[in-house]
Parts: C-alpha cells; structure tokens; sequence
C-alpha cells in the first residue's frame, strides 16, 4: 500500500512514515506540507492512500482533496486531523474523503483503519460520528426554497457567480437574496452563514 502524508508539520509526517513504514504492507512513498504540494506529489507518485490534514497554509485540506478526487478518483483519501467539528468533517466527505480520522488515534488502529479503506470500506472515528449525529439545532424554516438553495451554495464554496450560473439567476439577484438571509438569520458574512447551515439538525 502505497502512502503519501500531508501536513505542515514537519514531525508529523516524519512521526508517520516511521511507524507507518514499520507495517509489512504499507509504503510512504512521498511526504507533503500543503494542499498544492500534495497535488503535484499525487500527480508524481498516483499513491494508493493519502493522509491529509485539513488546515494548513495556503491551499487546505478540503480544497487539495476535492482536486485530487476529481483528477486522480482512485486515489482513496483519509483525513487526519486535530479537529472534529462538524462542519470540516461534512466539508471532507463532501470533497471526496473516505474517512475522517483522528491525529490522536494509536497507530495499530491507524494501519488497521488504512487497510479497512483500501478494502473499499469507508472509515470514520467513532469520536468523529458522535459530532456527525449529535449536532446543533439550528432552524432555516424561514427562508424560502430559493433562498435555502442560495445558502446551500455558500455552503459548499460557491462565488456568487457559480451560485447565479448554477440557479440561472443573476449575480444581482444572488447579492439580494443573500443580504436577505443575512438579515433573516442575524448573521455577519459568508463564513457564518457556511458555519450555520453545517450545523442545523
């Protein structure tokens, strides 16, 4: 099984490739530090796993997944990360991960969890599943249709013109109508109305 590690810190990939390479079927192959590395070094190596930490500088995660899924979609890809908010981790499944898993998981469970994925079972920390189905109550009954496709939208990354593009509405409209959820929800910005939706039940 080939590996390729990416985080920005430069002990944990060292950490990983040391004990990762000590499992008889498991090879890392290649080590990265962002999101565009991991890319060019996907593009170099086509590894069999990638274990990918969510925030780094520059491209993160989220963003360097969904390019590789949509460019390499055999490269199966594990996130491994500090954080388990349920926002990230919906972001990473949306993206394209097939598991979500936990920096603080022992390493016997970690090789055991990469071998379970590369058998074409997606992996998720059990800590990870409880944020998954236990999450903030959060009500968006009074927004129309539109105005929740809108917000759905923002959610996953869209600019303004991608969302008028996608709803063959104008850029205008789009502008308005999120001024108007803005207003309706209490909220400040892009980001707040990304962190709402994540978190409604």
């Amino acid at each position: 099984m080939k590996i390729i590690v990416v985080d920005d810190d430069p002990l944990v990939c060292q950490s990983l490739r040391l004990l990762l390479s000590r499992e008889s079927d498991m090879e890392v192959i290649a080590i990265a530090s962002d999101g565009e590395e991991a890319i060019q070094r996907c593009a170099e190596e086509l590894p069999d796993i990638m274990l990918m930490d969510i925030r780094m500088p520059g491209m993160d995660g989220i963003q360097a997944t969904r390019q590789i899924k949509q460019r390499w979609p055999q490269v199966t890809i594990m996130m491994l990360t500090t954080f388990q908010d349920e926002q990230n981790i919906r972001l990473a499944l949306l993206a394209g991960a097939a598991g979500y898993m936990l920096k603080s998981t022992q390493v016997t469970s970690m090789a055991q969890q990469l071998r379970t994925l590369a058998s074409g079972t997606s992996v998720v920390d059990v800590n990870v599943l409880k944020t998954l189905t236990t999450p903030e109550q959060d009500d968006l009954s009074g927004l129309t249709p539109r105005e929740t496709d809108i917000l759905e939208l923002v959610a996953l990354g869209c600019s303004n013109k991608e969302i008028a593009e996608q709803l063959f509405i104008s850029e205008g409209t789009v502008r308005n109508t999120l001024s108007i959820i803005l207003d309706k929800l209490e909220l400040r910005d892009r980001t707040q109305l990304a962190i709402h939706y994540w978190r409604r039940s």
